[in-house]
Parts: structure tokens; C-alpha cells; sequence
């Protein structure tokens, strides 16, 4: 069985890890670097890194912070935000990260999702969709959860595998940062419509939350930041109650002790 991953997010505005709630009520963290080193050191098994402005602000991603954060850290990144053409793409994987990101951008032109597969690989191109229930059921929003696109989620996550994306992220609005758990019944719903890795994003609270996600969500790999950042829950505590719960994971001898 494949190991589940744990994967901390780094929501960065103006060159700050930010976190908030639904999207909302953003508010600073710490210095992106230094919090990428510091997970590294607690043994995540990649990191996400999210511009969560530049597409609303229509600018390009913090290329900086991706050639600083590369130089410090050995474990897989992936980056997202402000992502718009396969230069824009090859320009953040020449900085230093191992995936990239497509949202807003791949909303606008899912022919990017094909045009970037083929010439960097699947296995570089995630899909991340912001959903929201709605009257009509899970709607896709776009730039950081401002817009509906009247899209059904799981359609669009669907039709992003066959395009040629490798990993879908499933970032749950409606639980984002409010620490009751993860949308199971959301990424269950994805997970069962695709054959690729699907990632779960938002509403983290504590180590039983990744266990339900991970078991009945059947999500590949649990994405978390506030509790991460704020020291709720240590990634080694995290993987050795996971793995005490017969959730297969990638573990480093010190962790056992």
C-alpha cells in the first residue's frame, strides 16, 4: 500500500505566510523560509506553497521566495498563485519547485492543464479547486474563493485527469480553518470520480480528523497549515498516531523512539 502523505501549506501574501478563515479574516504567520525549514526539519513529506493574491491582483508569483525556499529545503514542493501560461509554469520550476499549482488559470483555459502535461509531465501539474456547497450542490470558485463559476466540482475534477493533471487538491471553503474536520463527504465524492492522487485541504483540527480523511475520505494525502504553524498538532506525533491506526506512512527511524 502506498504511504498516505502529510503536507503542510504556506499561504503567502506580500512575502508573509498568512492564514484565515473561509478565506477570510487573513492574518500573518511567520517568514516562509524560515516555516519551510522548520517542516522539513519535522519530517513533512512535501510542502505547498499558495501566492493567494496574485491571481486576484492579476501579478505574477513570489519567484523569490520559490528559488530561497529551494535552496534550503530536500522534500518535494508544489507552487500555486498568479500562474497564467507554460512560461509562467517553467519560470517556478526552473526556480527550484517540483510541481505547480493551476486554479483560476486552468478555469479560464483548461487547455493549459494539457499544454503544460505534455511538456513537463503529470506528475508536475496539480489541480486545485476551491469549492463551496451551494443550492446546486459543490460549486468551483475562482480567484481565492471570489467567484462562482456555476461548476460542478466533481465534474471539473473529472474532466482536469483527463486533461492530463497528475494530483487534484480538493480545498474545502465552507471548513477552511474552522478545525472541525475535513469535508469527507466532498473528497470521498472526488477521490471515487478520478484515478489520480487527490489531496484534502481545510478544516484540520486534530490527529482523528486526518485518520477519518485518509480512511473514509480516501484522500492520497491530508493538507493542513494553522495547526501546523501554531503548533497544535507535531507532525511526528501526527504520522505515529496515524500509523498506530493502520494508516501506512512514511516514517523516520527517530520517530519510533
Amino acid at each position: 500500500m502506498l504511504a498516505k502523505r502529510i503536507i503542510p501549506c504556506l499561504d503567502v501574501d506580500k512575502g508573509r505566510v498568512v492564514k484565515g478563515k473561509k478565506f477570510k479574516q487573513i492574518r500573518d504567520v511567520a517568514d516562509p523560509v524560515e516555516l519551510a525549514k522548520r517542516y522539513r526539519s519535522d519530517g513533512a513529506d512535501e510542502l505547498v506553497f499558495y501566492d493567494i493574491t496574485a491571481s486576484n491582483e492579476g501579478r505574477d508569483i513570489f519567484v523569490d521566495i520559490v528559488e530561497r525556499v529551494a535552496t534550503e529545503i530536500n522534500i518535494p514542493f508544489t507552487v500555486g498563485g498568479g500562474l497564467r501560461s507554460v512560461a509562467d509554469i517553467n519560470r517556478v520550476l526552473r526556480a527550484g519547485a517540483d510541481k505547480v499549482s493551476l486554479n483560476s488559470a486552468a478555469l479560464k483555459n483548461p487547455s493549459l492543464i494539457t499544454e503544460a502535461a505534455a511538456k513537463f509531465g503529470s506528475q508536475c501539474i496539480v489541480l486545485s479547486i476551491d469549492a463551496k456547497r451551494t443550492s446546486s450542490g459543490w460549486s468551483v470558485f475562482m480567484n481565492g474563493g471570489r467567484v462562482d463559476m456555476q461548476i460542478d466540482a466533481i465534474a471539473w475534477a473529472k474532466r482536469g485527469a483527463e486533461l492530463g493533471a497528475g494530483e487534484i487538491v480538493v480545498n474545502a471553503i465552507d471548513v477552511d480553518g474552522v478545525k472541525n474536520g475535513f469535508n469527507v463527504v466532498l473528497t470521498k465524492a472526488i477521490a471515487n470520480a478520478v484515478t489520480i492522487p487527490v489531496v484534502a485541504s481545510g478544516g484540520a483540527g486534530e490527529k482523528a480528523h486526518f485518520a477519518e480523511i485518509l480512511n473514509e475520505g480516501k484522500a492520497d494525502a491530508a493538507l493542513a497549515a494553522s495547526v501546523f504553524h501554531y503548533s497544535e498538532i507535531s507532525i511526528p506525533d501526527l504520522k505515529n498516531y496515524l500509523a498506530a491506526n493502520g494508516i501506512t506512512m512514511r516514517r523516520e527511524p527517530s520517530w519510533t523512539k
